[in-house]
């Protein structure tokens, strides 16, 4: 009998098994794409995506990866299903312009039935309707019987990006688990309640075509293979499991779960506790990755993800009759079944549990009292006969106790109670793009066939400017534009293109009667794109000519001071604040350099000092950089620093400050790090949820930057009559700050005093209307402070009365006091409201205090003449 392979074993074969087929292994991209239209990675090739459409060569033809993903599109049915889940791992095995249809299709046979041992005479076969040659593959070549290969329409087996663009057919292996889940003997894959009996395990996607605006498919000009198999799916059918719950790698979570709320799964014999023990299995895998990516829980995007995840999985022990925090007691566990494949969430252990614990704490704070008040409200809309709970409930939930939209919407479920989303979000006024309307869009339509064309017929642009900033280089392309610039193609540039946040090179290009100015750089494919600027010779402008290209020597300078200078502050952030720090993005320019950077807090002075002191001893030091070439393998030995999201070839160039920073790069760098001269930190603040940024200076802008502040200060000490050196200046303010505070205190006192003069002085104007002592006063630029407390002295000697008070300050400005036995008469809200009216105004507040402002301050006299008319009629 064969042993049974675990879930490990199952993803290690996977990856051999292509490696011997020629593929390159890569490791697990982050689950945060670098691609603009996607909050997280949801698919194996969403790392892959500018190879597929074109936008960069792939660095090999064949490539072989286990993908970590997230997907919370059905995070509803997650529990309730046999193999939903919000995290999940993908096995995939590409093709960039390589091996095709056939080779796809006998490698997935073979490591199916001969490596796994599935049998084959449970396996179906799905292709597209009009696929003729997958059919024959699948029956001819593989001997896959007729009657096991059913066509099936768009909806199930073509992927396209969308109405136009890349696309193609798919063909997809199922596993038969027999009648009992479905159907009959007579049962077909596709049938009709056979969705629990035909189990997908692997999907072969032919990126064959480009769909025109006109419907029309054309061939592309290089054909891929994009393979998914789900690991989680994979393992059930090998453990011979039906659920991919009760397979090795959960299961050992849900127990657990079990031991840590005091309760036990019952493999299907009590649903309510098996729902909530697989809910918090698998939602505690999504947070212990989002968080080691570097996501932070939020009120948006991806950090409103794992939000949303982890209360979900706190409810789920809460209904398990939890009552303490457990979720962060799980992380251990998870490690132990994932650590091997994914190292990270062991290095970022300690950073993981804290960030779970925090957020935990938080939620549980407010949970129960937030779902005694969801059940209220839902049994008081039972009650009234309702069956969609008020909006306004909803929102309460979510804004006082932290309960997301979806979490109440789960409640309601429960209690056969619905709520209304557009009702709920007009309660939203500033209201954020969710996780849920996030696009799972994996490609983009289009390529471009200009690129296509010139790299098959040309090649790639030889970038010389490493070691060079002069060349004599030939002319490939010319595209004249409009306001005399042009878009230039050479065979080889020592100009650098805008990428990894380094800005482009800019400079010139001179030949015999032609002078052009260099102003951008870009790179699609490794072919260099300069936007220039025609001084002279448009007309000389042709193909085949050489020129030379040359370099701003100064900008370049200035550049690779504030490139260098980032990768070591990257490396002195983690040392003061932790491994878990990662870049998150730079822009690295002339005139400073950005940093962003995954942190949960905001960083303090002290330790901002600390960082900008590690740089400089650095710097001071002047060491040599170290930058060469070499295997991703030996790269990994030195400790290098990839960036997440980023493909490396089979070599690979790392920048290393020896000692102190080693990273993967492919910028511009100093010689030694005593080129970078003084490094200042201008800023550092958040830029979204667990995102910082800081900004700083390197060389001479850090020495422009000083200038400008000792040029500050001197200015500010000859303000304040001192000399601006040692702590004279510091002292001076403080003293001035001091006794400014002092007079600020002696200036309310004796308007104190003043306030109580002038009511004093007013009780001689005090009238009555039928019995009730009105005071009725008009001022001329008095502050609104000023006339509340004139009311609070008026009616603390009067003891019964109203007040009336308005003063022109260019505007309006009312106050309006009625002392509590008279407020059965006359509100102060009410009046204040109606006399505002007449200054183009309105205001409102208690029934013994209001104020309120209006527009014309010339109409303040009118309107307290209709306060008296008002109080006459009322009183």
């Amino acid at each position: 009998m064969n042993q049974i392979l675990t879930g490990n074993e199952i993803r290690e074969k996977f990856i051999e098994f292509f490696k011997e087929k020629k593929h390159k292994h890569y490791e697990s991209a982050s689950l945060i794409p670098d691609d603009p239209t996607l909050l997280l990675t949801v698919a194996g090739m969403v790392p892959f995506k500018p190879y597929f459409l074109g936008q960069k060569e792939a660095p090999t033809p064949r490539v072989v990866t286990h993908q970590k993903c997230i997907r919370t599109n059905d995070l509803e049915n997650v529990g309730r299903t046999a193999r939903h889940h919000t995290f999940f791992e993908m096995l995939g095995n590409f093709s960039f312009g390589d091996y095709f249809k056939e080779e796809a299709i006998t490698w997935s046979w073979e490591f199916i039935t001969e490596v796994l041992k599935l049998d084959a005479e449970k396996l179906w076969i799905s292709v597209f309707t009009t696929d003729d040659e997958t059919e024959e593959i699948w029956n001819k070549k593989i001997g896959v019987p007729m009657e096991r290969l059913v066509r099936l329409g768009e909806d199930d087996n073509w992927w396209s990006a969308g109405p136009v663009g890349s696309c193609g057919p798919c063909s997809e292996i199922h596993v038969d688990l027999g009648p009992e889940y479905g159907g009959d003997e007579n049962s077909k894959l596709g049938d009709e309640g056979t969705d629990d009996r035909f189990i997908e395990i692997w999907n072969l996607v032919f990126t064959e075509y480009n769909r025109l605006k006109d419907g029309t498919l054309e061939p592309l000009p290089k054909k891929n293979i994009d393979t998914g198999a789900g690991l989680e799916r994979v393992a059930a059918m090998v453990q011979n499991k039906a659920n991919n719950y009760e397979t090795d790698l959960i299961l050992p979570l849900i127990e657990k779960s079990g031991e840590l709320t005091n309760t036990k799964y019952t493999f299907g014999k009590d649903d309510k506790i098996d729902f909530s023990l697989k809910v918090i299995s698998d939602h505690i895998r999504a947070i212990t990755f989002m968080i080691s990516d570097g996501i932070l829980p939020s009120n948006e995007g991806r950090g409103y993800v794992l939000r949303r995840i982890l209360r979900r999985a706190v409810r789920h022990g809460r209904l398990l009759g939890n009552k303490q925090n457990f979720l962060y007691k799980l992380v251990d566990t998870v490690i132990e079944l994932m650590g091997i494949a994914y190292p990270e969430i062991i290095k970022n252990k300690d950073h993981i549990i804290k960030m779970i614990r925090i957020e935990e704490e938080k939620f549980s704070t407010t949970l129960d009292q937030g779902i005694i008040i969801a059940f209220d409200e839902i049994k008081k809309a039972k009650q009234e006969n309702k069956k969609i709970l008020d909006a306004s409930v909803v929102f309460k939930l979510y804004d006082t106790f932290g309960f997301p939209f979806e979490l109440t919407e789960e409640i309601c479920e429960e209690e056969d109670m619905t709520i209304s989303h557009e009702d709920y979000l007009s309660k939203m006024e500033e209201q954020r793009e969710r996780a849920r309307s996030s696009r799972e869009i994996v490609k983009e339509a289009g390529q471009d066939e200009f690129i296509e064309r010139f790299y098959d017929e040309n090649g790639t642009t030889n970038f010389l400017g490493y070691d060079t900033l002069e060349s004599l280089s030939k002319l490939m392309f010319v595209n004249n534009l409009e306001d005399e610039k042009a878009v230039l193609i050479f065979d080889t540039t020592p100009f650098y293109a805008e990428s990894g946040g380094q800005k482009a090179d800019i400079g010139r290009i001179v030949g015999e009667g032609i002078e052009l100015e260099v102003l951008d750089v870009k790179k699609q494919k490794e072919i260099y794109m300069h936007t220039v600027k025609i001084i002279s010779g448009k007309e000389k402008l042709l193909e085949g000519i050489e020129l030379d290209l040359i370099v701003d020597r100064e900008r370049r300078d200035d550049i690779k001071k504030n490139h260098t200078a980032t990768h070591l502050l990257h490396r002195a952030l983690k040392i003061v604040l932790g491994d878990h720090v990662a870049q998150a993005g730079s822009l690295v320019s002339k005139d400073r350099l950005r940093f962003d950077f995954s942190h949960y807090e905001g960083v303090t002075r002290d330790q901002l000092e600390k960082v900008e002191k590690l740089v400089n001893i650095e710097i001071a030091k002047n060491i040599p950089l170290n930058i060469s070439t070499m295997s991703m393998d030996e790269a990994k030995v030195k400790g290098a620093t990839a960036l997440f999201g980023d493909k490396y070839g089979s070599e690979v160039r790392v920048v290393e400050v020896p000692g102190f920073s080693t990273e993967l790069c492919g910028g511009i760098h100093v010689e030694r790090t005593g080129e970078i001269g003084l490094f200042n930190i201008l800023t550092e603040g958040g830029i979204a949820a667990g995102v910082r940024r800081v900004e700083a200076t390197t060389g001479f802008g850090s020495y422009k930057m000083m200038n400008s502040m000792e040029r500050g200060f001197i200015a500010l000490a000859k303000v304040l009559k001192t000399d601006p050196y040692h702590d004279h200046l510091l002292v001076k303010a403080t003293k001035i700050v001091e006794d400014l505070k002092n007079t600020t205190k002696e200036i309310e006192v004796l308007k104190s005093k003043l306030a109580t003069y002038e009511a004093n002085s007013l009780f001689d104007n005090i009238e009555e209307i039928n019995g009730v002592k009105v005071l009725i006063h008009s001022f001329k630029g008095k502050e609104a402070g000023g006339l509340r407390e004139i009311v609070d002295k008026a009616k603390d000697k009067l003891g019964s009365c109203v007040v009336v008070l308005g003063t022109d300050n260019g505007k309006a400005v009312f106050a309006v006091g009625v002392t509590k036995d008279l407020m059965g008469k006359v509100k102060a809200g009410d009046l204040v409201r109606e006399i505002a009216k007449i200054a183009n105004g309105n205001g409102g507040g208690r029934p013994d205090f209001a104020q309120a402002g209006g527009k014309d301050g010339d109409k303040v006299i009118e309107a307290l003449a209709v306060a008296k008319k008002l109080l006459e009629e009322k009183l």
